[in-house]
């Protein structure tokens, strides 16, 4: 499982892709922190992911999470988008892409100078 104590990293390797103005998959997520990809990894980094966008939006900071991506689509998961009142109706295709992109953007800016 990803620990919390890779709370830390994972912020930090998300600033990182942030300022690189890029996304990360969930598998190069996980390796980076050193670990195989597998459900119940990605699942536990999920939940750090959302502690991370929790105290960022408490900072004032737009979220991370949204940073990372499925290799297939570059699109965040099916878990991400549950409870998002402003998001489109269908997590996949073109409506979806435009929102991630400005919420990406978003990210890409706030990061960029820091």
């Amino acid at each position: 499982m990803v620990a919390p104590a890779d709370l830390p990293e994972v912020k930090a390797l998300l600033v990182a892709a942030a300022r690189a103005r890029r996304d990360l998959s969930y598998s190069e997520m996980l390796q980076a922190l050193g670990y195989r990809f597998s459900r119940p990894k990605m699942r536990s980094l999920c939940r750090l992911l959302d502690a991370i966008d929790g105290a960022g939006r408490i900072d004032g900071e737009p979220e991370l999470a949204v940073l990372v991506v499925r290799e297939s689509d570059r699109l965040p998961g099916q878990g991400w988008w549950i409870g998002r009142r402003d998001a489109p109706a269908t997590w996949t295709g073109p409506d979806a892409r435009a929102y991630v992109a400005a919420l990406q953007a978003r990210a890409f800016a706030h990061f960029q100078d820091q």
